[in-house]
């Protein structure tokens, strides 16, 4: 399908965008439009740094979609990235006559069969989903546009599912730390890519820390995001000893509220935990990786990595983007144990990511 030119609502949805858009962002929702009016089916990667802003693209792309009369289908890796991309996309919808369903397993049995009725019937215009929305039991009256964030945690088999949903669907991958395979396809010319190079105003880098742990140095740098109403976010990736780390840092920095925050949570609490985050009623998240991507909390500007020599360099950088998306100066400490030698992957890993600190490094 074509798609149409702008309508005056589209317009008027681009205007009421609370900030001021980056010059690579004006360039890169262009292209995004000039594909969609193709009669051409889109199969563009939009690759940037973590925090420039590539989720707009997808709120205005998706709203041109939907303004044709067809569908438009977010497909992300986590559950806590549909909550906070239904708060994205309400706020930013709020006002049009544009109906938003969720799937993922925060959703009951009930709203699940609400959604795929709503999907089916063509009541529901955006649907945006985990890998729920793949099983294949989803159907769609006229699906338009599939975008997929954070395209890195995607497995071949899930795009492949996807390709059979779409022969002739416009498809928009998003991603700071694409997989090597799709770069390969974008450079090679089988896809079509853009760039958002440019940061948007007042960013500061953020500044790296690489070192052994010490707990006089981890309880300093909560204290101090502390004493200025911020909040931390401090990564163990262990269930099993999750809750006794948490424990500690309690001991350690008595005035800090601390919670945890893992997969293996009911989903109530989770939702619970990360909502009280959300809200600064939580000084301290003691969590596993389960907040890689994409969330965006800008109360939220001192990381702290224990094991970071575990753990892989599109992970660093995604867990570093997670801090510093507001005004403040923000802090990120990978921390490795003292007494154990580090390998010499782990090595190289962790210099790469304290010598790339720069903005879009």
């Amino acid at each position: 399908h074509a798609f149409g030119p702008d309508t005056p609502w589209q317009r008027e949805l681009e205007d009421a965008f609370p900030y001021v858009e980056t010059p690579d962002q004006l360039v890169t929702i262009d292209e995004v439009k000039a594909d969609m009016e193709k009669p051409v089916p889109m199969d563009r990667l939009l690759t940037g740094d973590v925090g420039y802003g590539k989720t707009e693209i997808a709120v205005r792309a998706a709203f041109k979609a939907i303004q044709d009369g067809y569908q438009a289908a977010v497909l992300v890796p986590t559950t806590l990235l549909v909550t906070q991309h239904l708060e994205t996309f309400s706020e930013r919808y709020a006002g049009f006559p544009v109906e938003i369903g969720t799937l993922s397993r925060f959703s009951t049995p009930k709203q699940t069969e609400e959604v795929k009725e709503g999907l089916a019937s063509g009541r529901i215009d955006l649907v945006i989903g985990t890998h729920a929305l793949l099983t294949g039991a989803v159907a769609f009256k006229k699906l338009g546009l599939v975008v997929i964030d954070e395209e890195q945690r995607f497995g071949v088999e899930h795009k492949e599912t996807l390709k059979a949903l779409r022969t002739d669907v416009d498809v928009l991958s998003m991603s700071a730390t694409p997989i090597p395979r799709t770069l390969e396809m974008a450079v090679t010319g089988l896809r079509e890519m853009s760039t958002l190079a440019t940061p948007p105003e007042d960013r500061h880098p953020i500044l790296t820390y690489v070192g052994a742990y010490e707990t006089k140095q981890v309880g300093a740098a909560i204290r101090r995001e502390l004493l200025r109403d911020g909040q931390v976010f401090y990564v163990h990736n262990r269930v099993e000893d999750i809750d006794a780390v948490a424990a500690k840092l309690a001991d350690l920095v008595p005035e800090a509220r601390v919670a945890t925050a893992h997969g293996q949570m009911s989903e109530a609490r989770l939702e619970r935990v990360i909502d009280d985050f959300w809200h600064k009623e939580i000084d301290v998240l003691v969590c596993t990786t389960i907040v890689e991507t994409g969330l965006d909390v800008s109360n939220a500007n001192t990381l702290i990595v224990d094991r970071a020599d575990r753990m892989g360099l599109s992970q660093l950088h995604q867990l570093r983007g997670r801090v510093g998306r507001g005004r403040e100066r923000a802090y990120a400490y990978f921390l490795h144990p003292a007494d154990k030698p580090l390998t010499e992957t782990a090595l190289e890993r962790l210099r790469t990511i304290a010598s790339n600190t720069d903005l879009g490094a």
